[in-house]
């Protein structure tokens, strides 16, 4: 983003940041043409034409080599201007972003409309090898470079034959032994030929789609009723399956009893036996367990308490236990414990494990020549060449898209990315960018509230979590948005200003139907998601300075601020709170998501609020009541909510705030720090 070109690397970043048919030797060529990607120097993200009609086509329900098609084929097609547009998502409504466009647009029953409407625009055809599922990834990367639509083997037959035509280009069948050598292949051989000034992390595949909810034909068979967090209801809960004998193989499935809180099951070992015989015995995360895990779905391992595997939230995992011909009575021994839900049943459910290739964000990586890949930063092989790849880019650099391993990939893979002066935009869901970044901001962010009179009281701020996440802005937060509660307590709604870049229309959605007691912003840890005190000091303030303009043109002028370190929250270092303080501007910033509040000033007058994360309404009532019994009542207290965006709603905070006291006052995040700096002797504004 931000850097000085190395002369190797000068002609290509040169020719992304004008527009297509501009020459660079061109002084006279127009600095900006509507129906061209354009990426000024001091832009953090490209900015696409104007879309004027767009050719839709529904593909939710389409199989997964087609929507990789559709997707590379748009990021073609939509590089020169943006004309197809893929319903890929129904959480927020399939039309619902759509239609907010304003831009007329035709339906297409069959997608492969759309395919032959544009087949002209493409060159031909790269074919991945389904062997090596990470081909996708390469794939991708070489539509985008040669103009072309990445495909399956099956499809490659179709496209080649009329109406069609199209040849294959690369077919990838048989070039790499697994997923490091692809990478490596492509480092070695794509770098050179796409775009320095972003990268694009995607899983190559994803799970089929599996219906929500435990599955028809299964029975639960032990629940935790309670929401226990603390493992006090640890203990080896035998379990009797011998009601589902009688096909070849029993299915013992785990969810989570309470999914809003994410306190799920904890199953440290498994021992089954038919009649009296033992037939299974496994600890999770061994040898031992694989034979035997039918579905993992998103599942994670700990190696605490001895090793457990847990599923918080809406996930689970599925074992199968296939019993000897004729066994009369199946036993499941279970050292389990927290909010566990347990179902047994004997037809075989679809499973996660099936994967299939999608197309979420693929249009913008095609669209952008940006090179794909998708490497564990906890396997020291992937880790070294994906820090390789980062040490190839300059600080500012944005990474778009997620990383694998979840919840330990992302404190890894964020820690890693900042280090090197990287910052993380979530996206491997957003849907339509090519399409999105063709449009203006004409909405005027909401303007700032004055805070009320200082008295003794408990002043309360709520924040909904995932504003660094841009396919939250698009899916998740359009849900909780259109909350008919929303507007009746100040509510701060984390998003991130580079949407003034990736999606406009999204910030004069919200900023239009916004109340006065709505307020956005910035969410971790500012321009882009990263932990400061790994982020090099030598370019940290530099980017702050660099990215300003983002917070002052959104209006998300306060930032919130994840600071990890090996996993764990740490304080903001000197030098990273005066880089805040002096570049930023804020009057105040959120730091972490803890399992305690607190508000300090720092030596150099920034204030500076710890988010207290809650999950339900009733985590939010026990958080308040032991701050109102902590409380002297001679001074004001400040209280700031976390609320988890994954799990509750307006109407959940509303309910919370109709339950306090009068002893409490809601406020928004200005009003809060400005009472903060009220009550510590300093200016309301710094």
């Amino acid at each position: 983003m931000y850097r000085r070109l190395t002369a190797a690397f000068t002609a290509i970043a040169l020719m992304l940041t004008l527009p297509l048919g501009a020459s660079a030797a061109d002084p006279q060529a127009p600095a900006m043409q509507p129906d061209h990607v354009v990426w000024p120097q001091a832009g953090a993200l490209p900015s696409f034409g104007k879309p004027k009609h767009l050719e839709v086509a529904d593909v939710y329900d389409a199989p997964g080599d087609l929507k990789l098609l559709l997707s590379t084929l748009q990021g073609i097609v939509n590089r020169a201007l943006p004309r197809i547009y893929l319903i890929e998502s129904q959480e927020e409504g399939k039309t619902a972003w759509l239609n907010d466009l304003h831009v007329p647009y035709t339906v297409h029953e069959d997608a492969w409309d759309i395919v032959r409407m544009f087949k002209d625009e493409v060159r031909g055809a790269i074919v991945y090898d389904p062997a090596i599922p990470d081909s996708i990834n390469v794939a991708t990367t070489l539509a985008g470079i040669k103009d072309a639509v990445a495909v399956s083997p099956e499809l490659a037959k179709t496209l080649g034959a009329a109406p069609y035509n199209l040849p294959v280009l690369e077919d990838l069948q048989g070039r790499f032994k697994n997923r490091l050598d692809a990478y490596t292949w492509q480092y070695e051989h794509l770098w050179n030929q796409t775009t320095h000034r972003m990268l694009i992390g995607l899983s190559p595949n994803t799970s089929i789609r599996i219906p929500p909810g435990i599955p028809a034909s299964f029975q639960v068979i032990a629940e935790e009723t309670t929401q226990e967090r603390d493992a006090k209801n640890r203990q080896v809960y035998d379990l009797d399956l011998s009601a589902y004998l009688g096909q070849e193989s029993v299915y013992l499935r785990f969810d989570d009893a309470f999914p809003q809180d994410g306190w799920g099951p904890a199953v440290h070992e498994v021992t089954v036996k038919a009649d009296g015989q033992i037939i299974a015995r496994f600890v999770p995360g061994t040898p031992e367990e694989e034979p035997f895990l039918y579905d993992r779905q998103e599942s994670q391992l700990s190696s605490g308490s001895g090793g457990h595997r847990f599923a918080d939230n809406g996930r689970y995992f599925v074992y199968r236990f296939t019993p000897p011909a004729g066994t009369t009575q199946l036993t499941a021994s279970v050292d389990m414990w927290n909010q566990f839900k347990v179902s047994a049943g004997n037809e075989q459910p679809p499973s996660s494990e099936r994967k299939e290739p999608y197309g979420y964000l693929r249009d913008y990586a095609v669209a952008n020549k940006a090179m794909v890949f998708w490497l564990e930063s906890n396997v020291p092989e992937e880790r070294a060449l994906f820090e390789k790849i980062l040490s190839s880019v300059e600080p500012g650099t944005p990474y778009l898209g997620w990383f694998s391993n979840d919840v330990a990939g992302e404190f890894t893979g964020v820690e890693i990315t900042a280090s090197h002066g990287v910052y993380v935009l979530a996206a491997d869901w957003f849907s339509n960018m090519t399409v999105f970044s063709g449009t203006k901001l004409t909405e005027p962010a909401p303007k700032p509230v004055e805070a009320p009179k200082l008295e003794n009281k408990i002043y309360v701020t709520y924040t909904f979590s995932e504003g660094d996440n841009l396919q939250y802005n698009q899916h998740r937060m359009r849900v909780l948005w259109d909350d008919p509660n929303r507007g009746k307590v100040p509510i701060n709604w984390t998003s991130n200003p580079l949407l003034y870049d990736a999606a406009p229309a999204f910030l004069n959605y919200y900023y239009g139907t916004a109340t006065e007691n709505d307020q956005f912003i910035a969410g971790p840890s500012g321009a882009g998601y990263f932990y400061p005190n790994v982020w090099p000091d030598s370019s940290f303030s530099d980017y702050l300075r660099r990215t300003y303009p983002y917070l002052q043109k959104t209006g998300m002028t306060i930032p919130y601020v994840l600071n990890r370190i090996n996993g764990e929250n740490v304080p903001l270092s000197a030098e990273k709170a005066d880089a805040y303080k002096d570049r930023y501007h804020a009057t105040g910033l959120f730091l972490s998501w803890e399992d305690r509040f607190g508000a300090q000033v720092l030596d150099n007058g920034l204030p500076v609020s710890t988010i207290r994360g809650i999950g339900t309404v009733q985590d939010g009532k026990n958080v308040l009541e032991a701050a109102k019994a902590n409380w002297d009542g001679n001074s004001p207290l400040f209280v700031s909510l976390g609320v988890l965006a994954w799990s509750m709603t307006p109407t959940d905070v509303a309910a919370l705030n109709e339950s306090l006291g009068p002893e409490f006052q809601a406020v928004r995040a200005d009003q809060y720090f400005s009472l903060i700096r009220e009550a510590n002797g300093l200016p309301r504004q710094p």
